[in-house]
């Protein structure tokens, strides 16, 4: 019997990887396959003959799909019947699988105009997301696999259960949590008066840092008055009168982690506090602390992993990022990474590299995208209509190309002319000297179907991109020894960047399992504000 051939050495290496770098060299093979897809800007549509630029094969059946037909290339439902040529459904099944699973939307896709699950003191001044944001974020984590063989490694994702931040803290003993980036401090003063514990919020505008006391302020008098009335039925929420610690200060990459803040921005609002990791050793008070931060912006959410790794007073992490486009992408100095990639894993492999058009794509709302697929909304048509501007654009003056122009939120309900009359001054351009009703701006109106179906194609890559960004995150950490996963947290149907990091020094079993499920949290069951909460106050929007 003739032996069995021994693996190539490509085949070995991919063998050896873990099933994360797996992951990641798959995406990137994929990326590299579609790179000019992956790259281009859908405003360039006419300007640079993108449909032309599509694999012929492609062509006929996306130019007759319909727009409910292009839901079902996203994986969402949609009309049956479109003739997809097996080399569409291949990139279209291989871009799904390769992303993060996002959690089941389920409910509707717009959240609640008030959350239940938050003390009415907790909703002033917050819209409708952010409460579904903070929380879940507050209190969600993730509940035991019974398929799952006890001390085996937790999974890269799993569906969300109550209580992450809770958990953590009674996990790794810590009571104090340093919010990073809190703005207006939502979610610090919910973990503060919501959840009782000791919070202390950074951020680098200090104006921000003003209002986030103020509003302290307001909801400590609030509360005096509420105890004072004594209702006869008190609300489900109960509050702790333990305010949040503010801060001014900017996150230094760069700085050794026992220094950690740079002074505010902009200049003249409030010197930098004394650093809330403390000196050596610990925190203020010597003890250790937790790290979080809701849509932590571009490079902060890397540099708050950095610090977490080289700090031994950080205890544990959580971080939900955003904003991929900001990210740095040129080569770093040793031992101080940042923006991406981070790992040495994702650095090593060959094409790993993102354009800022591949990582703004990251950032798209992939839900909302295949909703108005599904219900051919109109606000597909402001695609075509940018596309149309910026070709007569360049046609005007071709050094004009690319500018940030946003011609109203409600370009979607407007003819041509009017979004044109409204996007040509914003270009510096008279529309009396564009062509606006010509026999070309007329073709390319008609082409509105194609546009969509070129948008579709770069949204079912958008996903694997965000995917690769936190699988790079993810592989630094396990890089550095540290127990890690990646939790589904929000309701990706009007959150979309949903995805948490989290990270600990000692193992996640107790906080990523064991949990009881409660219904009252899940992802589609936010309702309507009791009655006796409307008597303690609305939020603000």
């Amino acid at each position: 019997m003739a032996a069995a051939p021994h693996p190539t050495p490509h085949l070995q290496q991919h063998l050896e990887q873990s099933p994360e770098q797996r992951r990641a060299t798959d995406i990137i093979r994929l990326l590299m396959l579609y790179r000019p897809l992956l790259d281009a800007f859908v405003i360039d549509f006419f300007t640079e003959g993108l449909w032309a630029q599509l694999p012929s094969a492609w062509q006929p059946a996306l130019a007759s799909a319909t727009p409910s037909q292009l839901a079902t290339l996203l994986g969402g439902r949609g009309s049956p019947g479109a003739a997809w040529p097996l080399s569409l459904l291949a990139f279209a099944a291989a871009a799904r699988a390769l992303a993060f699973p996002r959690g089941c939307p389920g409910g509707s896709p717009h959240p609640p105009c008030q959350s239940s699950h938050l003390h009415p003191l907790l909703r002033r001044h917050i819209k409708p997301k952010k409460q579904h944001e903070i929380q879940r974020l507050g209190k969600v984590g993730v509940p035991p696999n019974p398929l799952r063989p006890p001390n085996s490694p937790q999974p890269l994702n799993s569906p969300p259960s109550p209580q992450l931040l809770q958990r953590l803290s009674q996990a790794t003993s810590c009571e104090r949590v340093v919010d990073i980036g809190a703005g207006q401090g939502h979610l610090s003063r919910f973990l503060a008066f919501g959840l009782g514990l000791s919070v202390t919020a950074v951020d680098s505008d200090g104006r921000l840092v003003g209002l986030a006391e103020r509003f302290d302020q307001e909801l400590l008098r609030e509360l005096g008055k509420t105890r004072g009335l004594g209702h006869k039925r008190p609300p489900r929420h109960s509050l702790t009168p333990r305010a949040p610690k503010h801060v001014a200060g900017r996150l230094d990459p760069a700085a050794p982690w026992g220094e950690f803040l740079l002074p505010p921005d902009p200049p003249g609002h409030g010197p930098a506090a004394r650093n809330p990791l403390g000196g050596p050793g610990g925190s203020e008070d010597g003890g250790r602390v937790l790290v979080t931060g809701l849509h932590a912006c571009g490079d902060l959410s890397p540099a708050m992993l950095c610090h977490f790794a080289r700090s031994p007073a950080v205890a544990a992490v959580a971080l939900v990022g955003c904003c991929y486009m900001k990210l740095s992408t040129a080569p770093q100095p040793p031992g101080c990474p940042l923006g991406y990639p981070l790992s040495t894993s994702v650095a090593a492999l060959p094409g790993h590299q993102l354009s800022y058009r591949a990582r703004e794509a990251a950032c798209h709302a992939l839900e909302e995208f295949e909703g108005r697929l599904r219900g051919d909304s109109p606000h597909l048509r402001a695609h075509c209509y940018r596309a149309v501007l910026e070709s007569l654009i360049c046609s005007a003056d071709p050094s004009k190309r690319h500018l940030g122009l946003q011609p109203g939120r409600k370009a979607h309900a407007l003819s041509f002319p009017q979004y044109a009359h409204l996007g040509l001054p914003l270009a510096g351009l008279d529309p009396a000297g564009v062509p606006l009703d010509s026999e070309a701006v007329g073709a390319m109106l008609k082409q509105q179907h194609k546009v969509v179906a070129f948008c579709t194609l770069g949204q079912l890559l958008a996903p694997a991109v965000e995917t690769l960004i936190l699988l790079d995150r993810l592989l630094y950490l396990r890089e550095q020894g540290f127990h890690c996963a990646l939790v589904p947290l929000f309701n990706p149907q009007f959150s979309p960047r949903n995805l948490v990091l989290v990270a600990a020094r000692t193992p996640l079993a107790t906080v990523l399992s064991g949990l009881d499920k409660d219904s009252e949290d899940g992802n589609s069951s936010e309702d309507k504000v009791s009655s006796e909460d409307e008597d303690l106050g609305e939020a603000e929007s």
